[in-house]
């Protein structure tokens, strides 16, 4: 399913933010079967950057779980431009804990510039909601995986991307912070973005080097809607597979596998006093 990708990490920052580029609301119907969508986080409202329901996938009852771009600015208005608010984070995990409850696979599609940021998702706890997605995916007894669409920014993807199995679609970057944020900061420029992105090394490549990603899903020369049925179905393709080898693991190993493959990311030194 993989190929190379000759694309520079910038070059793929514009075509993931193509108005054309493929949404979850795009791929679901060509994946799933009899999606029902499910709303809100019985304290607060419904995020419209977020999506959740139930489906099938292969006949497989499964709980889906995504984060929703929009192609014009009334859908990117409906989902805020999909930068979910604390109680997207939190509708989120309701439908993971019903998904424990019967035994149903989580499959959750990361794509989001980051957070929402404003005073108001302050106000209602969005650390708060992040860290704790964080903390119950990681002991949530039921298989787990999660797909970078797109963009994967800083907390507002990870608080979706703690699973046993994380895939990349080929073009998809996933980063501790927006190019655009990172150059701001280390540079205070934010013209710089471009280079930044180059400096971050955040492509699907990097992650599998990483071992933040175990796997890369083929996407096509063009990577936009005309090729949303060939896109479909390796995303399918790879979320039967996976998700059948997780559903026939003990639970037990698989909790232990999936704390063990975060706590093996990232490098760091120890030097003597």
């Amino acid at each position: 399913m993989e190929r190379t990708n000759t694309r520079t990490a910038w070059e793929r920052q514009l075509l993931i933010r193509d108005k054309n580029r493929p949404t979850i609301r795009d791929y679901l119907p060509l994946i799933f079967e009899d999606f029902y969508e499910l709303h809100g986080d019985r304290g607060v409202g419904d995020d419209g950057a977020i999506l959740g329901g139930i489906g099938r996938l292969d006949g497989v009852p499964v709980t889906i779980i995504a984060e929703v771009k929009g192609r014009n600015i009334q859908e990117n208005k409906a989902s805020n431009f999909a930068m979910p608010h604390p109680e997207g984070y939190r509708k989120a995990l309701r439908l993971a804990h019903q998904a424990e409850k019967f035994h149903r696979p989580v499959i959750c599609f990361i794509d989001t510039p980051g957070a929402f940021c404003g005073i108001e998702a302050e106000q209602r706890g969005q650390g708060e909601a992040i860290a704790r997605n964080l903390a119950e995916f990681m002991s949530l007894r039921t298989p787990v995986v999660s797909v970078v669409l797109g963009e994967g920014g800083s907390g507002g993807a990870l608080a979706l991307g703690v699973c046993d199995s994380l895939a990349m679609l080929e073009n998809a970057l996933y980063s501790v912070i927006s190019p655009r944020g990172a150059a701001s900061i280390l540079w205070k420029d934010a013209s710089r973005e471009q280079e930044a992105c180059e400096v971050l090394h955040i492509t699907a490549e990097d992650m599998v080097e990483f071992g933040i990603a175990e796997a890369i899903i083929s996407e096509s020369d063009t990577g936009v809607s005309n090729d949303l049925d060939k896109i479909a179905e390796n995303l399918k393709e790879y979320l039967v597979k996976t998700i059948g080898e997780k559903s026939r693991k003990d639970i037990d190993l698989l909790l232990k596998e999936r704390y063990t493959k975060f706590r093996k990311i990232g490098v760091f030194n120890e030097t003597g006093r």
